[in-house]
């Protein structure tokens, strides 16, 4: 009888120890999710803002206005170079009209061209300081965070919005080196989001070209397969790969 105790002991120990043991088939790996395209849009002058057109978390399209700066300067220098362009192209036109009576020669006409061609590259210098007047989305986004405030005076440079892309999310992770033989583009694995506590379906999409020699850990993308509407940008949890063989 106290043989088959400790026999009925010792098996259960076993397999709790066993239990216990990493799952050394299916190692886990930290991942992030990440927008397919970020960025942080910054004023390209100096200049005090407007009224904001967006909000937090707002879904914005594409050239859509976030926010316009009050450039009247700008509008000024760009009223001007309209006016130098149209007053240098009606002196062309007279020079080439009084070359035809002989009245103006070759070299008068040669300045007049001249001065269109400096002209017209005032205005556009003019029209593009004009534009950085107009902070708009350069692709269809979500506003992720606003480091301004209406009316605020900015330098340029100064930060004004980070967007993400609304769009699918991106899977980044690092993998053990040991692994590199048994990752190919496309090989499905899971991801558990620690915020929803829900497991997703993924493929790996791009592979670095090298290892990092200090981590001996290699870079993954993957993208996550199908439609997730819950989760976002900076969400993290841990990916479950198939193990060496």
């Amino acid at each position: 009888m106290r043989l088959t105790l400790c026999s009925i002991l010792l098996a259960t120990c076993a397999t709790l120890a066993q239990a216990a043991e990493p799952n050394v088939d299916s190692p886990s790996v930290h991942v992030l999710l990440s927008a397919d395209t970020e960025t942080t849009l910054s004023s390209q002058m100096n200049g005090t803002l407007g009224d904001m057109k967006v909000t937090l978390g707002q879904r914005v399209a594409k050239n859509a206005l976030l926010v316009e700066l009050n450039c009247g300067e700008a509008q000024a220098r760009a009223q001007a170079a309209d006016a130098e362009l149209a007053m240098a192209q009606q002196n062309l036109v007279a020079k080439q009209g009084m070359q035809k009576l002989n009245a103006a020669g070759e070299i008068e006409v040669a300045n007049a061209k001249t001065d269109v061609a400096k002209a017209q590259g005032a205005r556009a210098l003019a029209a593009a300081q004009r534009n950085y007047c107009y902070v708009r989305a350069p692709f269809g986004a979500r506003i992720a965070k606003v480091y301004a405030r209406p009316y605020q005076t900015v330098a340029a440079g100064a930060p004004l919005f980070d967007l993400v892309s609304d769009g699918p999310l991106k899977v980044r992770l690092n993998v053990p080196s040991s692994l590199v033989a048994q990752l190919k583009l496309g090989m499905p694995f899971q991801i558990r989001v620690s915020e929803t506590g829900k497991t997703y379906p993924a493929h790996v999409s791009a592979m670095s070209a090298r290892v990092d020699a200090v981590a001996q850990t290699v870079e993954l993308e993957a993208r996550l397969d199908g439609e997730h509407p819950e989760l976002i940008a900076g969400m993290s949890g841990v990916a479950l790969l198939p193990g060496a063989r």
